[in-house]
């Protein structure tokens, strides 16, 4: 067995209390009552003024392979679980609904982008699944967004596989292709979702050869339409460019053209523009300069107002580890129960939840433009006003702008209720999405927070409920 291998187990792949907590529920005789979970996120990665969402494809093909195989079963008998629990676990199947966003909305922090209804036992054991699958990928896709969002026309490819946390590499490269990187070097990426791949060479193919120039000359014999020279194993200037330069004038007699250099260490903004000297001076103006080694958003940044003449960018390291945020806070809250809406409490107001069966709804101006989200009771239509859950007293009218409804039904009764378009798609989706989106919520330092308000319905509805179970919990 594959120890990597996931697919083969999703059931096993939670943490040990979702089980105990199911095992519970079928012995306490609650297993079959009605139940909702809320999936939304406390704060924004990387200090930024949005989020992009990610992982639902993966979340619901998991959920549709939801299984107990006999060997996990047995494997659960020896850590403790009972027979009877194990025999139920055996013909165990999803059978819940899935409300949700499309994948690559723009969300923001406190409002409900998925929700997940079925009963106690069946929507409680995927919380796991759940929140590991959609913080990853929507902490990847919402990284991603930011290089290409400083990259411009610029190619941006995705060279981080070696550093990724194990097999997540694979659903890393997914999100940042959805997030607007242009290729991954990632084969088993593009064979699984049709990602575009690219890659250049490594130093030790250079290496590997007598000279430099040996090196250059057969690479560009192997690969004569797509070779891109890694200039800097010895020296950028004095050998690297022109090596590549005598390469390049041999491919031109011979009717072929060199497609690229590659930069990987130095003064990145310095070294390009003595490369782009070096190379429109020897009549190659079309050879591309890319650039790796470290970069993120800040890097492109600089080097953008530096003026380096660099064509593409390959990024690895913090575009597929989501550095700086280690993680995405998203959280998984039962919000309905037992034909009954239900919410945690909380002395902090921020971690009081929100109840009831929601929908969200996204508020657009003339201009078509992203103004402010509605968190409603399923039920409410179009509302008027809509209230700070967290600062009493601060409110909005939002009658003077388009509404639309977000939350979509992607999986009835444990089947996919609705088709995924091509992950081409998805990525051009957030790029328009993101072209809806106000600058102000998207620069990187001190972004304008995006406003998120709850109905004045709803909000009736968590306030008599928290009045509710204060009162019962100091009865008891």
């Amino acid at each position: 067995m594959n120890p990597c291998n996931t697919s083969s187990y999703p059931a096993l792949y939670t943490d040990l209390y979702e089980l105990t907590m199911a095992e519970g529920y079928y012995f306490s005789g609650k297993y079959g009552q009605d139940a909702v979970f809320d999936y939304f996120f406390r704060r924004n990665p990387y200090e930024g003024g949005y989020t992009v969402f990610c992982g639902l494809s993966g979340l619901l093909e998991q959920l549709e392979n939801f299984r107990f195989p006999p060997e996990s079963l047995e494997y659960l008998l020896s850590k403790g679980f009972r027979k009877e629990f194990l025999d139920y676990l055996s013909g165990f199947r999803f059978t819940g609904n899935v409300w949700s966003v499309e994948e690559g909305e723009i969300v923001f922090p406190n409002e409900m982008i998925l929700r997940v209804e079925g009963n106690i036992l069946e929507t409680q054991l995927i919380e796991t699944l759940v929140l590991n699958i959609l913080n990853f990928e929507s902490l990847i896709a919402t990284k991603a967004s930011r290089i290409r969002r400083v990259a411009g026309d610029r190619m941006v490819m995705d060279f981080g596989l070696r550093r990724a946390q194990g097999m997540a590499g694979l659903q890393a490269s997914r999100a940042a292709y959805i997030g607007g990187v242009d290729s991954t070097s990632n084969v088993l990426a593009g064979y699984l979702y049709g990602i575009p791949v690219s890659g250049t060479q490594a130093h030790s193919w250079v290496q590997s050869f007598d000279s430099e120039l040996e090196a250059f000359r057969e690479y560009a014999r192997v690969h004569p339409n797509r070779a891109v020279l890694l200039v800097d194993t010895y020296d950028t200037l004095a050998s690297g460019i022109p090596n590549a330069l005598t390469v390049a004038a041999e491919m031109k007699k011979d009717g072929k053209k060199l497609a690229g250099i590659r930069l990987d260490s130095g003064d990145l903004a310095y070294l390009s523009r003595k490369a782009r000297e070096m190379l429109d001076g020897e009549g190659f103006p079309d050879v591309k300069i890319f650039a790796s080694n470290q970069l993120d958003e800040y890097t492109i940044q600089s080097l953008n107002q530096q003026e380096a003449p660099i064509d593409g960018f390959g990024v690895g390291t913090k575009l597929i580890t989501g550095k700086e945020s280690a993680a995405l806070d998203g959280v998984y809250k039962l919000s309905y129960r037992n034909g009954a809406p239900w919410m945690k409490i909380s002395e902090n107001l921020e971690k009081v939840t929100l109840p009831g069966i929601k929908k969200l709804v996204r508020c657009f101006d003339e201009e078509g433009r992203m103004t402010a989200d509605a968190l409603t009771l399923e039920l409410e239509g179009e509302v008027e006003e809509i209230f700070h859950p967290v600062q009493i007293g601060k409110h909005c009218r939002i009658t003077q702008y388009e509404q639309k409804c977000l939350l979509h039904p992607f999986m009835q009764n444990g089947k996919r209720a609705k088709k995924f378009p091509p992950i081409e798609q998805i990525r051009d989706a957030v790029r328009i999405k993101l072209g809806k989106l106000p600058a102000e919520h998207q620069r990187f330092e001190n972004p304008h927070i995006y406003r998120v308000g709850i109905s004045g319905e709803l909000m009736k509805l968590r306030d008599e409920l928290v009045k509710k179970l204060n009162s019962t919990r100091k009865i008891h």
